[in-house]
């Protein structure tokens, strides 16, 4: 246990310097790709029939590894693995080593492969992708998984000590890395729309293997193994062809905002995306920027939607990439009750409500928030605009 409980210390202590880390890696582009087959060796993953889960994320893996050298020269690819190996004699070790290989590359993106499972649901077929946080079922100490399928990948909540140390890890994500994995993660199942799959929902969960990659990352589940109908289709050539032509072209968007970004050119991710998703975000901690409204939205001023000269702190719940009617729907019962702040990363205005003249006041209220916005978090304001 002391050694665990060390182990998220340091790992707390790198990351509560990441913003600095995520504005040099905006700064510089995208480089390095890393690109995770889940499972492997003596861990196979889900299995039906003859099908092994770790061979299917291998084999789209490998491929999509492939499109993205031949299409994207300047970008590095990393391979956790290439081959059927565990990279562990543990569950536990191998996920560690997969993030390790990760971190060493510097690595500016990390994708991990995988396939879903639903046994007492077969019909259930689609895709969904996962990035880090906390669901409403973790939040009760785990008691359940996506599907069972991924337990002992996910981290125990159950110990205050390391939920503690978690969670605090999960709020200054909200500053770093999270708004660029959940912006990869959006861009995705709108490219797996675009390709004629069942795009499912992003999904929040507290993985091992994203909680130890110190960059961007996400997991996507690319169907259903328990459903015979996508079990086919995933053990096909066809299939797996398709299905990394659908992430490399998201990978190609990312990577392509991202380097606009670090030219100075302002470009929203979220008008070319928004005619496309059809899924929802599990948890809504930032607004659904990729679902266009269907309410009206006017025009609005900085004095309209900017928050008074003054400081203080108040409830993060909603984020966006571009402004927003504050009486919009995504706000529920606290429509005309947020306030906009300016902020930094790629979804710069935050959606925040009350004004509390310390942390400890606003961390009072911070469970009334969270029944409505379950990721909310307690963030400081100065003129209009978040400080860290």
């Amino acid at each position: 246990m002391k050694h665990t409980v060390g182990i998220l210390l340091l790992t707390l202590v790198m990351l509560f310097s990441a913003t600095e880390l995520v504005a040099q890696n905006t700064k510089a582009g995208v480089g390095v790709i890393v690109i995770d087959a889940g499972h492997g060796g003596i861990f196979p993953g889900a299995v039906y029939g003859k099908v092994k889960e770790k061979d299917l994320n291998l084999k789209v893996a490998l491929k999509l590894g492939a499109l993205i050298e031949a299409e994207l020269p300047d970008v590095k690819v990393v391979y956790t693995r290439k081959s059927d190996v565990a990279l562990g004699k543990t569950l536990n070790d191998d996920l560690t080593a997969r993030a390790d290989i990760a971190n060493r590359a510097g690595g500016d993106f990390f994708i991990s492969i995988h396939a879903n499972a639903a046994p007492k649901a077969t019909s259930v077929y689609g895709v969904e992708t996962i990035i880090m946080g906390e669901s409403e079922k973790e939040t009760r100490y785990n008691e359940s998984a996506v599907y069972n399928n991924n337990r002992e990948e996910l981290i125990d909540m159950s110990d205050e000590t390391t939920a503690a140390m978690v969670r605090a890890y999960i709020q200054n994500l909200q500053f770093t890395y999270g708004e660029y994995s959940e912006m990869m993660a959006r861009i995705m199942q709108s490219h797996y729309a675009k390709g004629g799959r069942n795009a499912r929902r992003v999904n929040r969960q507290l993985l091992k293997v994203l909680y130890a990659t110190d960059m961007p990352s996400v997991l996507t589940e690319i169907g259903f193994m328990s459903n015979a109908k996508e079990l086919a289709y995933m053990n096909s050539e066809k299939g797996q062809n398709e299905l990394a032509r659908m992430l490399c072209n998201a990978v190609k968007e990312y990577v392509s905002h991202i380097n606009r970004l670090s030219g100075g050119v302002v470009e929203t991710v979220a008008e070319s995306v928004a005619s496309e998703v059809k899924s929802e975000v599990a948890e809504p901690t930032t607004v659904k920027v990729s679902q266009p409204t269907t309410a009206k939205v006017e025009p609005t001023t900085s004095a309209a939607v900017m928050a008074k000269s003054v400081e203080g702190y108040a409830i993060q719940v909603l984020a966006s990439e571009k402004k927003i009617n504050l009486n919009d729907g995504q706000f529920k019962n606290y429509r005309g009750k947020v306030k906009c702040y300016e902020g930094t990363g790629a979804l710069k205005y935050k959606y925040c409500f009350g004004e509390y003249g310390s942390r400890a006041e606003a961390q009072s209220n911070l469970a009334t928030l969270r029944r409505t916005f379950s990721g909310a978090f307690v963030v400081h304001y100065k003129d209009g605009k978040i400080i860290k």
